[in-house]
Formats: structure tokens, sequence, C-alpha cells
């Protein structure tokens, strides 16, 4: 039997199996669909649109490329992607996955950056936002909001991490820029660059506005379903103990570590879907360090949810998917090696020094506003959705 025809009949079995299993529990399938479905209309619809329409816009009024002019003396040297990679990375932080990936594909669609570059970007640009990191997981899961700090910054740094060790993928390729190279750009090159552009896009503001608005709101759509297939799919692996199968093969290599075992069903449900994975970490009985590593590997790591949904996106363009795939496991690990580190200073340090006075500015209070912002947009996101 060819290696064709056997991967046809190895996904038709799954494919089939899991349609049995659905059929034969619908109670716990519905259950999980119904969660998924909350999690994308309060949360993920109404926190992503306004990131996708106004990107959408400044790319095609030339805002992004004014920002790559100017921000081309930073990227190109540390990470060997040109300038516009500052604008998809500071979006792909601010508003989460998968924004960086879809940043990333509509610039190379616009010709802005090679292929191995767009594969560079899209490695380091995948994060979660700071309010699922602070409001979420901090003080939605662990009730410790000064904890987002500590999670926070092994996430970003560990994307920093891999953007620096990304650099080095791809050799010696030829390079999305032209010319000869400028130390530092003049604010008027970068000027000339955005009113070019403007001039270039031929489709009226109402027409633009109405694309972003339509295009944006299509890939919201597949993101829902990629949330909901994958918590069905989770719900499902739990029910016929694959979980639990999956879960002994980890707990060795978590004894390896030495972390504690009970964290091995979390990590495994984590690996598919994030959010589910986090609020049983926070459950277990481990050591807060423990449940803090772990933690940090599945923000990371981003679940096989969201890396399905960057798949879809990716498909559009001739950027390869195996990168990203890759830079999401060092992410994961750099992170946890972070937490690891920062753990007594970042957090048991700013612990023991709270029950003394604090200054009025203190840091330990600032994870306060994501607190609230995230009880308003669970409020409020139905509403805007």
């Amino acid at each position: 039997m060819s290696l064709s025809k056997f991967k046809t009949i190895l996904i038709a079995v799954f494919i089939g199996g899991l349609t049995i299993a659905i059929i034969m529990n619908p109670k716990e399938s519905l259950e999980a669909s119904s969660r998924g479905l909350s999690i994308w209309w309060e949360v993920v619809f109404p926190s992503l649109l306004p990131f996708f329409i106004a990107s959408e816009l400044l790319i095609g009024f030339g805002v992004v490329k004014f920002i790559g002019v100017l921000l081309e003396p930073l990227m190109r040297p540390i990470f060997r992607v040109p300038g516009v990679g500052g604008f998809v990375w500071a979006m792909g932080m601010a508003s989460g996955n998968p924004a960086g990936a879809k940043l990333t594909a509509r610039i190379r669609q616009e010709k802005q950056i090679s292929k191995i570059e767009a594969e560079r970007l899209v490695s380091f640009t995948s994060s979660s936002n700071p309010l699922f990191i602070f409001g979420a997981v901090a003080v939605g899961f662990f009730h410790d909001a000064s904890l987002g700090i500590l999670l926070a910054a092994a996430h970003y740094l560990g994307n920093l991490c891999v953007g620096l060790t990304m650099r080095f993928y791809g050799g010696r390729e030829a390079s999305s820029q032209r010319g000869k190279r400028k130390i530092f750009p003049p604010l008027k090159e970068a000027l000339r660059e955005l009113h070019k552009t403007r001039i270039k896009e031929s489709r009226p503001i109402g027409k633009m506005l109405g694309d972003a608005v339509i295009t944006s709101i299509q890939t919201l759509l597949m993101i829902g379903g990629f949330i909901i297939l994958f918590s069905v799919f989770n719900k499902i692996l739990s029910i016929i103990h694959l979980t639990d199968l999956f879960a002994q093969i980890i707990s060795g290599g978590l004894a390896l570590l030495q972390i504690t075992k009970d964290l091995s069903i979390p990590l495994i449900t984590g690996i598919f879907e994030i959010t589910l994975g986090n609020q049983f970490v926070s459950e277990t009985s481990a050591s807060l360090l423990d449940k803090m590593m772990i933690a940090s590997f599945i923000l990371a790591f981003g679940g096989l949810s969201v890396q399905a949904q960057v798949a879809s996106i990716l498909a559009e363009t001739d950027i390869r998917f195996q990168p990203f795939f890759l830079a999401r496991i060092l992410h994961g690990i750099y992170s946890s090696i972070i937490v690891f580190l920062l753990f007594k200073p970042l957090y048991t340090d700013l612990q023991s020094s709270n029950q003394a006075v604090l200054p009025v500015f203190s840091i330990i209070q600032t994870p306060d506003w994501a607190e609230k912002y995230w009880n308003a947009l669970l409020h409020f996101g139905p509403l805007i959705t």
C-alpha cells in the first residue's frame, strides 16, 4: 500500500471515528461546543474585530509602509526582517493570536516581504494578548493579579528569544529590501512611501472600509469554527480516555524535569486548547512554580486550536507552516525557563515586599486594570458582537 493511500485511509478513519464519538456523546459535545462558542462570542470576536479592520485600513492607506521605513534600522539587523515587521510584532502582542499570522500573510500578499522573511516574522509575532494573560489566566484562573507580571514577562521575553533564534533561519537568502541601506532613514522618505502606497490604492474609502469589514469577519468566523471544533475534540479525547493515555506518556518527561505528574493531564489539554488547559493547571495541587512553568508553556505553544487557525491563514500564501510550529515549541521552552529564572525576583520577592507599606506607583497594583477590563469585556462583548 502506498503512503498516499495509507494517509487517505487514516484521515477517513479519524474523521469517521470523531463523528461517531460526537453522535454517541451528544450532551457532552453540546456543552463543549457551547463553551467554545461562548469564548468566541464574548471575548475573541469583540476584541479582535477592531484590530483586524484597523490593520486592513492601515495597510491600504500606506501607514504600515511608513512605519516599516522608520523601523528598518531596528528590525533588519536584529531579526533580519523588514521594518514592517515592527508593526506586525506590536499588533500581534496587542491583539493576540492569530493577528500576527493574519498581518504577516497580508503584507506577504502585498509583496512587502519575502517568503523566508515572512516565515521568520510569523514565528515570533504570535502571542497571547496582555488582557488574556492578566485577566483570564492570572486573575480568572489563579486569582492572583501579580502572577500576570511573571507570565507576561516570560511570554514576551520568550517571544524575543524566538525572534533572535529564528534570525538564523533561511541562511543567506535574497533580501526583499532593494537599494542601498540607510542607517537612519529620513522622515521625508517614509512620508514619500506613505504617499506612493496611498496613490496606488484605487479603491475609494467606502469600498476599502467595506472590504476590511468583510475580510475581518470572514477571518473571525473561521477562528470561531476552529475554537468550537477543538473544544469538542478535546472533550471527546477526554471521554474516550485518550487524554489519560497521552498523560501517562508525558508524565515520564515531567518526572525527569522534577515537575509533578499531576500536571500531565492539564498539559495535554493545553496542547489542544489553551484556555481549558490553563484552567486545569490552576486547579491542580502542584507547587506554584510548577504550575507557572506549565501555564507559561501552554500560553507560548498556543494550543493546536490556534495553530490550526494560523495554518488556515498561511495556506492562502506561500508561507510554510513548519517553521511556525517549531517556533511555538521553542517559545514554550524559552518561556518555561524564563519563569523558572524570574519566579523569585518577579513574584516571591514582590509578594514579600507587599507586606510592607507600598508606594503609590507600585508595580504590584498595575494589573488591576486587567481584571476590570476583562469583566467589562465579558459583559459588553456579546453586545458588541
